[in-house]
């Protein structure tokens, strides 16, 4: 007959030991998985294309986001207009390239618009430009003309409505959306001047079919001051507000390469199929270091009075509201 010996329960302590064993090999088959994981960001970005509104590209093909923690899903926008709007309405976390102004003018009537970046200072990238036939000359001759710019808000709106006070100037202001839609307009006759911002066009003036006439630097009170910016939603910066300041060392990080590396340089002529050489004109001859900077934004109190001149404002914005809307992440 057989002998049933007794069954003796199992230490608890080994039990234990087993069990710490098991989430110990359980965490490090994760462990890999966590530490490539990426925080995803949607982006709002004005003119494909344009030198300074291509660093999250550049950055993002170089791997440099990526480094960050980052991955970046890009929407590309005809202007800022377009580029402030889906900001406010949280349909993307960043947005690149939105005007100066435009992003005062939406802060002073409630948006919850915040400023994260330079983007662009100065305004010598952009231009303006005629048919090579055309008998305008000089800004002046802008008088009694269409004359182009992107969108409500833009950069390139706040330039022209500039010259229109700077100047004396009656013109009839027309949207005409990207560089590319503005050069179909001009070349048609549906306007008379035509913008755009480098590389686009720069064949075309080559070729001698469009003659250049005035850039963004001409309108005075440009000069030196940060006509564009990154922008985020209020509620994007308090709830994402880690994934925002990765993002702005990423920017900084491409930002500084595209001026130090002739490799992230190649990558942002691959991009648009365009020679190292035309790239490099675009860099070398629109575009100085202190144009790209995102860590200055300069001239801001001068920006908000002139806002009031170009009627974007209709009162000043104190130094609270300034640092309010103002919220460069620390380095």
């Amino acid at each position: 007959m057989r002998s049933h010996r007794p069954v003796r329960s199992e230490n608890p302590m080994s039990a234990s030991r087993t069990l710490v064993v098991a989430a110990l090999a359980a965490a490090a088959t994760l462990l890999p998985q966590m530490a490539g994981a990426q925080d995803s960001l949607k982006l709002a970005v004005g003119q494909r294309g344009n030198w300074a509104s291509s660093v999250a590209e550049v950055g993002q093909r170089a791997g440099i986001f990526k480094k960050h923690g980052l991955t970046l899903d890009l929407l590309y926008t005809q202007g800022s207009g377009e580029t402030q709007q889906a900001v406010i309405a949280e349909s993307v976390d960043v947005g690149i390239a939105a005007g100066t102004m435009g992003a005062m003018s939406a802060f002073a009537k409630g948006a919850p618009v915040r400023i994260i970046a330079a983007e662009t200072t100065g305004a010598s990238d952009l231009y303006w430009y005629v048919k090579a036939d055309s008998p305008i000359k000089t800004i002046k001759d802008f008088d009694g003309k269409t004359v182009a710019y992107s969108t409500n808000g833009s950069s390139t709106h706040m330039v022209v409505m500039a010259f229109i006070k700077q100047f004396g100037l009656k013109v009839k202001a027309v949207g005409t959306g990207g560089p590319i839609p503005t050069l179909t307009q001009l070349m048609s006759g549906q306007i008379d001047v035509g913008w755009a911002a480098p590389p686009d066009g720069l064949d075309q003036l080559d070729r001698g079919e469009i003659r250049y006439i005035a850039n963004g630097n001409d309108a005075e009170i440009f000069k030196g001051q940060t006509v564009r910016v990154n922008i985020t939603n209020a509620r994007t910066l308090a709830t994402r507000g880690d994934a925002i300041k990765r993002f702005a060392l990423a920017y900084r990080e491409t930002a500084r390469a595209l001026y130090a590396d002739d490799a992230t340089l190649q990558i942002y002529a691959d991009w648009l199929g365009i020679s190292t050489a035309k790239a490099k004109r675009t860099r070398d001859d629109f575009y100085p270091w202190e144009a790209l900077n995102p860590d200055t934004i300069t001239g801001l109190e001068g920006i908000a009075a002139d806002a009031i001149n170009l009627k974007y404002l209709t009162a000043p914005l104190t130094k609270p509201q300034l640092d309010e809307l103002v919220k460069l992440p620390a380095p």
